[in-house]
């Protein structure tokens, strides 16, 4: 997976993320929803057909960057999570 910044602001953050269509987009965005600095969050595929996604984070104060990894965090830990429950599920 590869990034690429388009746009890096006081509390703008425009990157596309190549080779990712909706499933991590998708979860980035509504993990950032729930953060309290988000302002806005959104991604766009320019065609259905593109392999790569267009994802805007605007943030309220803080650095877009900082909330974006902070957001990876979240995800992670939901992950870790849900890979223990499915190992002791199938013991």
């Amino acid at each position: 997976m590869e990034l690429e910044i388009l746009k890096k602001e006081k509390n703008l953050l425009e990157f596309i993320i190549k080779g990712e269509r909706h499933t991590l987009p998708n979860l980035l965005k509504t993990n950032l929803l729930e953060n309290k600095e988000t302002e806005f969050v959104a991604y766009k595929l320019d065609h259905p057909m593109d392999a790569d996604s267009i994802f805007v984070l605007r943030t309220k104060k803080e650095n877009p960057k900082k909330v974006l990894l902070d957001a990876l965090k979240e995800i992670d830990k939901e992950l870790d999570s849900f890979s223990s429950a499915v190992k002791k599920a199938f013991k």
